[in-house]
């Protein structure tokens, strides 16, 4: 194996979940008898570089297929992170009705409409047929493809050069971080500005993430990773923050090398330096997390198993990708866990891939009265237990199993 971002060959070992169906390819009922491809999920970092990866093992369309199901808009609290941002943005840096933001992963158009409707001009970049339909209902321009240097070069050839760019947790899910980096020095006006939010390695390991592991994440970034494919690719940080998105998400910010003029902030090597205590430029921190997702795994495989044998009927809410690695890495089925409940209609009626839980909608709640509902989009609880709270009118408790099994009081 060769770093993708370097070409070492200096691998280190971080997590090995077996094998596994691509976790947003959900089965249609008529097809529940027929066989699933799985593919190994191996996660190794590069000693050189310190880039965490996957192994691959298929080309990127058999994870971003045309029926992809993943709609951003079904979380009310992203789509107020989403308008905050633009809001934000916005004032920092003077956009306005002469200003261009392009959004790479446009998804279903959560964030642009905020941009739409500010009066500031946009356009998105999405592959996902499914979402970029969703998108461009609207009102939402939509360039559906892969983003790199090509697409960014058609669209500054069109006269579309970005004042500011947004990526949100889009970094990861890209096979060729070289190319699509570098897309981004093309894409932004000489003083343009570029976003990216992802999900911090550091958290990862720290809270025991090894559910934000899938095919479809390519790459899990710390800044110490990012600084380097930045800087080896047209770009340069100039600020960090930090955002509970996630399980704990970096926003950074990064500027054209060639003629950005902003100053980096404290707030950069700051994040830098809290990386490298926390051992993050040695081979132990990466190879010390198999036995953390080991032990979740575990502890949750022991809590269904108890459940059952007190008689305990035990649901799920949120059909995530993450929920599906837990599931296979532990060999869940519906003889543990009855069903997941998901708003997305695209969803319901399917089955989880792998396991073969049936995907539901809401009303099965109420009508089964689950006394366990484990909550698979840890990152959303809160919002979750809001919205579910009726489930305490029979008793019924929450759970998460991330960082450790928790039975919600």
């Amino acid at each position: 194996m060769r770093c993708r971002h370097c070409g070492s060959q200096h691998m280190v070992p971080f997590l090995d979940l077996g094998t596994a169906p691509p976790s947003n390819s959900y089965v249609a009922l008529a097809d529940r008898h027929r066989p699933e491809l799985w593919y190994p999920l191996v996660i190794r970092t590069c000693r050189d570089c310190r880039l965490v990866q996957t192994e691959d093992f298929a080309d990127r369309e058999t994870f971003f297929s045309s029926s992809y199901a993943y709609f951003s808009s079904f979380s009310t609290s992203w789509l107020k992170h989403a308008d905050r941002y633009v809001a934000d943005m916005q004032a920092r840096f003077q956009l306005d009705g002469a200003s261009h933001i392009v959004e790479v992963a446009a998804n279903d158009g959560y964030l642009l409409q905020y941009a739409k409707a500010r009066g500031i001009p946009c356009l998105g970049v999405e592959p996902t047929r499914s979402t970029a339909a969703a998108a461009r209902a609207k009102g939402i321009e939509i360039v559906e493809a892969f983003f790199g240097v090509d697409v960014a070069e058609r669209l500054v050839a069109d006269g579309r050069a970005a004042d500011l760019t947004a990526a949100n947790n889009v970094l990861a899910h890209v096979p060729d971080i070289n190319d699509f980096v570098a897309g981004f020095a093309v894409l932004l006006k000489p003083q343009g500005v570029a976003t990216f939010e992802f999900p911090h390695l550091l958290n990862m390991v720290r809270e025991s993430q090894f559910d934000t592991a899938y095919h479809e994440h390519y790459s899990y970034p710390s800044l110490t990773a990012v600084k380097r494919v930045f800087e080896a690719n047209g770009l340069s940080l100039f600020d960090v923050s930090t955002t509970p998105w996630h399980g704990g998400s970096l926003r950074v910010f990064a500027q054209r090398s060639d003629t950005g003029a902003k100053a980096q902030t404290p707030a950069v090597d700051a994040t830098l330096l809290a990386e490298q205590d926390a051992g993050m430029l040695d081979d132990a921190f990466y190879t010390s997390f198999q036995a953390a997702a080991e032990d979740v795994r575990d502890g949750f495989v022991e809590f269904l198993i108890e459940s059952r044998r007190a008689g305990l009927k035990v649901a799920a809410y949120g059909a995530a990708a993450k929920g599906n690695t837990l599931m296979n890495f532990a060999g869940i089925k519906p003889d543990l866990l009855s069903f997941v409940v998901d708003k997305n209609p695209a969803k319901q009626g399917l089955l989880m891939p792998g396991s073969r839980i049936p995907v539901v909608a809401e009303e099965s709640l109420k009508t089964e009265k689950p006394e366990r509902v484990v909550i698979l989009p840890w990152n959303l609880q809160d919002e979750i237990k809001q919205q579910l709270s009726y489930i305490s009118d029979w008793g019924g408790k929450f759970v998460t199993a991330v960082p450790s099994l928790t039975v919600h009081p």
